[in-house]
């Protein structure tokens, strides 16, 4: 292996330690603890070694959020294995959905709530993004517009997460609201 396949090795790893663990502390403590300073101690490197990776905390988010629209994706294309009939996959993948932001608030936050660079729906969109939509868009593309129906399911669905996680809608009601989107989105 020569020098430089070393070092860009070594890059590539400083750099998923940084992703790592800004996603860990937003985790744990939210967007707000995940600082320069704050990561810079928690790694063992200089501010300026961070900045050599991100310009500043907003490409940080970026790259979270790519992360997690990868494992989102992931998630989705796990569930809609097994039954083919339409209305299960959808169920299943939305089902997916909930569970993947239920479990990682600060990745979906830098995913959809956050200011972002990342560009939607357009030629240049990254692939986990694209990645994701698909999945969401082959569960319900028997439609003749598919992707309009997909964008809102989406929006349905992310409506779901944002107003469930405030508290704004009837906690034991998830499965019936669940149910009757698909139902909607089925017809």
């Amino acid at each position: 292996m020569s020098i430089e396949e070393r070092r860009e090795r070594e890059r590539a790893a400083r750099r998923e330690l940084i992703i790592s663990t800004a996603r860990r502390l937003a985790e744990a403590e939210g967007w707000q603890a995940v600082t320069t300073r704050r990561l810079s101690a928690e790694i063992e490197y200089s501010q300026p070694v961070l900045y050599k990776h991100f310009a500043g905390m907003e490409e940080l988010a970026d790259a979270v959020a790519l992360d997690g629209f990868g494992e989102l994706a992931e998630a989705m294309r796990q569930a809609r294995r097994g039954d083919d009939h339409p209305d299960h996959a959808v169920t299943r993948i939305a089902q997916a959905y909930l569970d993947f932001a239920r479990a990682n608030p600060a990745v979906y936050d830098a995913m959809f709530a956050r200011t972002t660079n990342l560009r939607f729906a357009a030629d240049d969109t990254p692939s986990p993004l694209t990645e994701a939509f698909a999945q969401l868009r082959d569960a319900v593309g028997r439609n003749e517009d598919a992707d309009t129906l997909t964008e809102v399911l989406w929006a349905a669905l992310h409506g779901l997460v944002m107003l469930g996680r405030t508290g704004r809608l009837r906690p034991d009601h998830e499965t019936e609201r669940l149910q009757l989107l698909v139902d909607r989105m089925s017809r």
